[in-house]
């Protein structure tokens, strides 16, 4: 991994970005706290970047009209080609992973991947197929994994960690059915919700339907399918970050296990992991 010694500048613009991370996402900061020293900033340069889209499509963003949303998302992605071809940004997140680009030499290319998915998210969405599925998770997941890889130190583990980087998104949308509905969202396939008489309007209901449970319980076993090729796999390939890997799968594998003692009721129960179940996975872990 290239040396690029970092300015006071620059320094501030990584602090910005692991604040981002902890603010939004404590459970994945605390995965990224077992990295290595000297991965972690790019790590949390990434999670900035990802993360200003996010605000874009459904943070502060949100007031916007579908089409603003677009074009904000397009004025993102074009502040970051500009950083790569001058090397510098006025923008701390864009600076921040601009210096990691050049530092670990980072696949970013891939990121127009999940800028297009982020474009999908910004007006009413109904996945229609399973393959409309994983071409959107392939942006919002498989191409964040993509980029892990050298920031790992294991290029040759790019789609591994793409594989990964699915069953985590995969699991956000399984905790998350609910709300992203409410966001006029649905992620689950209109064929396969048909084929078990699963409509849109089932998911405003109090409680998961026993067709929407067995629906469910298919992608539940899904995501575990894609933990379990993956992720012991990765933490043997990469023993210098196999306890971020190993505590990372916990926390997500917690979520599906909650689910699971739910009776794969997404609707009517709670998803998210407890304390208890955080700790255990983290002891676990380490």
């Amino acid at each position: 991994m290239a040396v690029v010694e970092l300015s006071p500048v620059q320094v501030a613009a990584y602090a910005r970005c692991r604040r981002m991370l902890r603010r939004h996402d404590p459970s994945y900061y605390l995965a990224v706290t077992r990295l290595p020293p000297e991965r972690r900033s790019a790590v949390h340069a990434l999670y900035g970047f990802v993360r200003g889209a996010d605000e874009i499509v459904d943070g502060s963003g949100r007031v916007l009209a579908p089409e603003q949303r677009r074009a904000a998302l397009d004025d993102w992605e074009s502040e970051l080609d500009r950083g790569l071809e001058t090397g510098r940004s006025a923008h701390p997140v864009i600076a921040a992973l601009v210096h990691a680009a050049a530092a670990q030499d980072l696949p970013l290319g891939e990121l127009r991947t999940y800028m297009a998915s982020m474009r999908m998210d910004c007006g009413r969405l109904r996945i229609r197929t399973r393959e409309e599925l994983d071409r959107y998770m392939n942006g919002s997941g498989a191409s964040v994994g993509r980029i892990m890889a050298p920031i790992l130190g294991a290029p040759d583990e790019a789609e591994r960690l793409a594989r990964l980087g699915v069953a985590f998104q995969l699991t956000n949308f399984l905790r998350d059915v609910r709300q992203d509905y409410e966001l006029d969202r649905i992620y689950l396939p209109a064929d396969e919700r048909a084929r078990l008489g699963v409509r849109d309007e089932d998911l405003a209901a109090p409680e998961a339907s026993r067709a929407l449970r067995e629906l469910v319980a298919g992608e539940v076993r899904r995501a575990r399918a894609l933990f379990a090729e993956t992720a012991p796999a990765l933490a043997e390939a990469i023993p210098s970050s196999a306890r971020g890997i190993r505590l990372a799968h916990g926390l997500y594998t917690a979520v599906l296990g909650r689910i699971e003692r739910n009776g794969f009721d997404v609707l009517g129960r709670p998803s998210r992991p407890r304390a208890v179940d955080v700790a255990r996975a983290a002891f676990r872990a380490l």
